[in-house]
This record gives C-alpha cells, structure tokens and sequence, in this order.
C-alpha cells in the first residue's frame, strides 16, 4: 500500500512542479480604494455585451473580445462622477492575470491595478514605474510593446497582453460605457 501511495505522489509533484504560483494582491474593494483613494461610492453595473459591440470593440482595438460581460463599476466622490473601475482577466504565459483599469471622467487611464498573478515570473507587471507608462492614454493611444510601451525581459507576454487589455477596455469605454 506504501507503494501504492508513493506512486501517486510523484505526477502530483511533478505536476506542482509547473504550475504557477498564485498571488492575490487586491480584492476588488482595495483595488477600488487604491485606484480612486478619494472615491466615497462603487456602484456595480456590469455590462452585457451584444455581437455587434463586441464586433466594434475588437475592429477599434485590434484586440479579439473573450467575454460578452464585462464587469464594471461607476466611482463618485460625494455623489460626483470619479470615472469608471473595470477588472478584467488577460492571458499571462499559462494562467490568467486579473487585473483592473481605472477611468477619469473622460476616459483616460487613471490607474491600473494587478489584482491577481498566477505566473511563477512575469510579475514585473506589478512594477508602478510599468504601470505608470498608461497613465493619461486613451482610446486611440498607439499602445505598442516595445514602441511606446516598454516591455519587461521575462514578462513579455504579461506586458503585451495587459497591453492589448488597456487597449481592448479604452475601446469598450468608448464605444459602449460613455453613450
């Protein structure tokens, strides 16, 4: 029977061996506090996507749309608009990145936030110097690794598709939360 159980616990570790590590380092409430510090109200409205929205959204982004719901919350201070917070998931390298965008008023990026990283490396991305190239971009912004956007040795596909999810959620903004 000793055996037995030594021989199962070999692909499990082996297994563990490859998988990423999972960090949490917000939940939504303290990534909403860390994005608009000054904020006094969340209200959730997640917004059901058509085809057609989502068609407009990837041909103004150049982004492919994965899900048909985005979550999104409006932020206001003392019953002020503040901008918007959205939290979305992008691909790493294996595991999914979940990560938030914050708007100002007029849809410009505010702040960007990782709320969870999954990847054993790559999470350079949590870097508030990477983070800060996107503040004050907007829909139409270039956003192009290696251009305008450094990439990061080790966490290239972690940068470039948090990239294309800036991209993909400036789009969204304008296309369907602000009309």
């Amino acid at each position: 029977m000793s055996g037995r159980i030594h021989y199962l616990a070999l692909p499990a570790l082996v297994a563990g061996a490859f998988h990423g590590h999972a960090t949490t380092y917000h939940t939504v409430e303290s990534a909403q506090k860390a994005c608009f510090p000054d904020g006094t109200e969340f209200a959730p409205g997640d917004v059901k996507l058509t085809k057609d929205q989502m068609k407009a959204v990837e041909k103004a982004s150049g982004v492919r749309v994965r899900l048909d719901t985005q979550r999104v919350w409006r932020a206001t201070k003392d019953g002020q608009s503040a901008g918007w917070f959205i939290v979305d998931e992008v691909l790493g390298k294996h595991e999914f990145i979940t990560w938030a965008l914050a708007l100002k008023p007029d849809g410009s990026v505010q702040s960007i936030e990782v709320m969870d990283y999954r990847e054993t490396y790559g999470y350079q991305v949590r870097d508030a110097d990477w983070r800060a190239q996107f503040l004050g971009k907007k829909n139409g912004a270039k956003l192009r690794l290696d251009e305008d956007i450094k990439n990061v040795s080790g966490a290239t596909l972690s940068c470039r598709h948090i990239t294309d999810g800036v991209k993909r959620l400036l789009a969204f903004h304008d296309l369907v939360l602000k009309r």
